[in-house]
């Protein structure tokens, strides 16, 4: 999944060296016996950068180091990854992961015990959110970590005991060295300066539509929340006073917003679980009482469908990290989203083009993205500052509205723990794009939020045309006459050049 590559830590202070000699291993001399690998409290402090200008820190919790270290910064010593792998150094640490993943937690702490480069590996935390998740579900109290979240949760007997932490000298892997750094690293300056959208108050419904939603341009609306109960009453007292015992959809499993609220309080990684619940309003109906959808977006014909229309709302609730990546919207709709505390990082590209190290399958049924979002800003961002179909960015802030057309790509990440409503909706200005989308041949692979995706697209076309009678016959007809229109435009080229005689003409 990740790049390999030397990453710095911003938040790294000033490094000095540590007064003990750092042993070193020989090529192929056994491992020292593993009681010996903790490093004292003086070992632990980070080396100062050998000037060659890398300021690298390890990993807080196992020493990890990045790859470069070793061939830069401590030449001649020893990987103990290869060697406490033994005939496994050939595997990728990803494919060391993933085969760890078909253990169970008490296989995981055997293994754990067997030699460094095991300790290591077993004791990485996604390996054991994937024990929690799977085995718990969302009837978990987070405990500062997922280990120890597990064994409080099922062997209680030892939580008390504390979670024993090793510092292991000269282990080097780039794959859980970036791991550990993208759930440590705070947005850097320069990710944060281009703020390149249009922003708006007070505009008429009739100027969005002709300015932004009929161009299909993104803009950021202010303003709009002013009169949303929302924007005063959520905080995360109040919203955990009203769900009572209701479950929120929190990744792959149901949570109480009381421990969802504890474990947002308390976790660092990379990917944290995001809070997007499709169900809210119904499961807790004063919350839908507590906002309502800006002007500009109460044509919603989806709603033609009553409780058979795909899923259109969410509340999201998540940390700072938290967000989602590059994606296009379900259904071919459009969509805005309000933010009611926090703030978020928005990067959004025109549907005729893909974000770097984004992969989409050819009939647009997968998206492949294999870098988080903080690795996604690490590795492409600096990419998009010379193209020339720049993404637009903002950040945006409690109280504003931001609007996504049909087909955009964005990303979005939460630059402090944030609570937002998004909602989905078709208008008379995009009917048409959702028409075409819903009928396509794999639609039962690209529709979403409904049980009867091959039918929804018949479902839906009736409803318009019992509702509304004509009105896609007549969007069709401004469709064709615009299009039309299109082809017979003039270049500046074709009236320049004669196509026949290779000369130069001109009209005025």
């Amino acid at each position: 999944m990740p790049n390999s590559q030397l990453a710095s830590n911003p938040r790294s202070s000033k490094r000095r060296r540590s007064k003990s000699k750092r042993q070193k291993l020989v090529q192929n001399q056994p491992e020292p016996p593993y009681q010996d690998t903790a490093l004292t409290e003086e070992e632990e402090e980070e080396e100062e950068d050998d000037g060659n200008g890398f300021k690298l820190k390890t990993s807080a919790k196992h020493g990890v180091q990045p790859l470069g270290n070793l061939y830069f910064i401590n030449k001649g010593a020893v990987n103990v990854r290869n060697t406490g792998l033994g005939n496994l150094q050939v595997l990728t640490d990803e494919l060391v992961i993933d085969i760890l993943g078909l253990l169970d937690a008490a296989h995981l702490g055997v293994l754990a015990t067997v030699t460094k480069s095991l300790y290591v590996f077993a004791n990485h935390e996604p390996l054991w959110r994937n024990l929690v998740l799977e085995e718990l579900k969302g009837e978990f109290l987070f405990t500062g970590s997922w280990k120890a979240t597990y064994v409080a949760a099922c062997h209680p007997k030892f939580q008390n005991s504390g979670e024993s932490v090793l510092k292991i000298r000269d282990f080097y892997s780039d794959y859980l060295f970036q791991s550990w750094l993208c759930a440590n690293l705070e947005m850097k300056r320069e990710w944060l300066e281009r703020d390149n959208i249009v922003r708006v108050r007070g505009v008429s419904v009739e100027e969005f539509i002709t300015k932004f939603e009929e161009p299909n341009k993104p803009v950021l609306l202010e303003g709009c929340l002013e009169d949303w109960g929302a924007v005063e009453k959520w905080t995360k007292e109040y919203l955990t006073k009203v769900s009572g015992d209701v479950e929120f959809a929190v990744g792959p499993v149901d949570m109480k917003l009381e421990n969802y609220f504890r474990y947002s309080d308390g976790v660092c990684e990379e990917r944290p679980l995001y809070l997007f619940d499709p169900k809210f309003a119904e499961k807790v109906p004063v919350l839908d009482s507590e906002y309502k959808v800006p002007v500009y977006f109460r044509e919603d014909l989806f709603s033609v469908l009553g409780n058979e229309r795909p899923d259109y709302r969410w509340i999201i609730i998540g940390p700072s990290g938290s967000g989602s990546s590059f994606h296009i919207d379900p259904n071919s709709t459009s969509a805005w989203n309000a933010v009611i505390t926090g703030s978020k990082k928005w990067v959004l590209f025109p549907p005729d083009v893909v974000p770097p190290g984004v992969h989409p399958s050819p009939d647009g049924a997968e998206v492949a993205c294999p870098v988080s979002i903080m690795e996604w800003f690490m590795n492409f961002y600096g990419d998009t500052k010379n193209w020339k179909k720049r993404p637009i960015e903002c950040i945006c802030k409690a109280g504003e509205v931001m609007f996504v057309p049909n087909g955009w790509w964005h990303l979005v990440i939460n630059l402090e723990e944030s609570i937002a409503i998004t909602q989905n909706y078709v208008s008379r200005r995009n009917l048409l794009n959702v028409l075409e989308f819903l009928k396509k041949p794999n639609a039962k692979e690209l529709v979403s939020g409904t049980n009867d995706r091959e039918n929804l697209h018949d479902k839906f076309k009736k409803a318009i045309e019992e509702t509304y009678p004509g009105t896609i016959q007549e969007l069709e007809k401004k469709a064709e006459e615009k299009r039309i229109a299109e082809e017979q435009k003039v270049t500046f080229w074709d009236a320049a050049t004669d196509s026949k005689a290779g000369a130069f003409k001109f009209s005025f």
